[in-house]
């Protein structure tokens, strides 16, 4: 089974049967779902989708399914075609309308796509919301219009230029100054949108662009996970071009990673300390991550002398948290940098205005700016649960284990220790325990996770 639903949405494999993979029965159902529920938060009203995709080969079947099945429901669309999330995210309240459809798997394989589906905000949707989508797609709780009320379809070709002006328009992006340091930078795309975006927005800052893997055509050359083992393209790319650096994105461009100009990976988690770092330089405020990313943007908010705090894991959680922290910047150590004064949303875009405004700044490569951030490591382990696993029961006992050391229960178990600290979460797609650790060495952040995954096995 490939089918995954969860209230920020739904994604699956291509092909197979209804229920169990993502076929088009599934996107017609999920897609009338959200639709119905638009129409009963804006009633009496024409009611507006804005829908992007990225580049992969099943997003324009998937596309017209989606906008077919809106459109049947009294629906006016908006498409913006070719797109990335956080652009459909900045249309949806700049077009009025009122909610957004991004037909992306984000860093999934080729063979999956997915539909996630925002607000009128261009906000993901809510538990709540998510939860009556998923009610409404199990119930068949929709209703469609006849022939003199069905939606109109329009496409709208500027959404990316808008995007990129709205950062360039920043106080925080030092357009001109970047144009005279003359940077080199290699881009590597992953053959979706960001091959087009990212060039798109270095051509307006001056930036020399080598582009590597940017056809649009969603043809993976590797893993589109913008991880350190699936960048040795880039890596040896910016080594041949002696660039100053180098620009990963995942298939949606909400993940943002650099890598050093000798060809070493800065760190996904250390692109938000990063942006942090230099917002904070300019503005004074809070700033919020979620509770698997590292603790480095801690001590860089403290440098600030600043608050930070942790959300639960997942953007919905994340731009919550911010929200009420009045947070100044915030994200997700997976390369997700969030900018409140451009829109609540992981934008990869506006990260690298940021990280080139930040070096433009330090006059440093940037090797020496990661050598100025504190160092830390992270381990991801698992461990497989039987069905009569009760994980509540196992999490509560490890937390009452702990009495002295700093418990956070928000979202699974997080302990504090001194200088590290381990994340245990109960998995919402498969029957396991993710286990996080993050510590001053590697060495010591392994023997945590592998610590915790045989107390875990005990409890079993």
């Amino acid at each position: 089974m490939s089918l995954i639903k969860s209230i920020s949405g739904i994604r699956g494999t291509i092909g197979g049967k209804p229920g169990d993979n993502l076929t088009p029965i599934d996107a017609v159902a999920f897609a009338a779902a959200y639709g119905s529920l638009l129409l009963e938060q804006n009633p009496n009203q024409r009611n507006t989708v804005v829908i992007g995709r990225d580049a992969r080969p099943s997003g324009k079947m998937i596309q017209q399914l989606v906008q077919n099945t809106l459109m049947g429901l009294g629906i006016d669309i908006i498409d913006l075609g070719l797109s990335t999330t956080p652009t459909v995210a900045m249309a949806v309240p700049d077009l009025g309308a009122q909610g957004g459809i991004i037909l992306t798997a984000s860093h999934n394989p080729i063979e999956w796509n997915a539909l996630k589906l925002l607000n009128e905000k261009g906000e993901f949707i809510n538990a709540q919301q998510g939860q009556a989508v998923l009610k409404k797609a199990t119930d068949n709780d929709f209703s469609f219009v006849g022939v003199n009320d069905l939606g109109r379809l329009t496409t709208h070709a500027h959404a990316l230029e808008n995007h990129i002006q709205a950062i360039l328009a920043l106080d925080y992006t030092q357009k001109e100054a970047i144009k005279k340091q003359g940077f080199k930078v290699v881009v590597d795309g992953v053959n979706s949108s960001g091959g087009v975006a990212i060039p798109q927005l270095l051509e307006q800052l001056g930036v020399e662009t080598i582009k590597i893997h940017c056809t649009p055509n969603g043809i993976f050359p590797h893993n589109p996970e913008p991880l350190a083992v699936h960048l040795t393209d880039l890596s040896q790319a910016v080594i041949a071009h002696q660039a100053d650096f180098g620009i990963a994105v995942d298939p949606d461009v909400d993940r943002l990673v650099f890598v050093d100009e000798k060809g070493v990976v800065f760190g996904e988690e250390y692109t938000l300390v990063a942006c942090a770092d230099y917002v904070l330089s300019k503005k004074l405020g809070p700033t919020v991550s979620n509770l698997s990313s590292s603790q480095a943007l801690q001590v860089i908010t403290a440098q600030y002398n600043q608050s930070y705090s942790a959300a639960a894991v997942g953007e919905v959680n994340v731009v919550e948290e911010m929200k009420k922290r009045q947070a100044i910047i915030g994200g997700e150590g997976n390369g997700g940098v969030i900018l409140p004064e451009l829109h609540y949303g992981r934008d990869a875009l506006v990260g690298v205005a940021l990280f080139l405004s930040l070096l433009t700044e330090r006059q440093i490569a940037v090797s020496q700016l990661r050598a100025t951030y504190p160092q830390f490591f992270m381990v991801k382990e698992k461990v497989t649960l039987t069905p009569t696993t009760d994980v509540d029961r196992i999490l509560q006992a490890i937390a009452k284990a702990y009495p002295v050391e700093d418990v956070n229960t928000v979202d699974g178990v997080k302990i504090h220790f001194i200088n590290q600290w381990v994340h245990l979460r109960k998995s919402n797609t498969e029957p396991i325990i993710r286990i996080y650790t993050e510590a001053p060495t590697e060495a010591e952040a392994t023997d945590l996770a592998q610590d915790f995954k045989q107390q875990i096995i005990h409890l079993q």
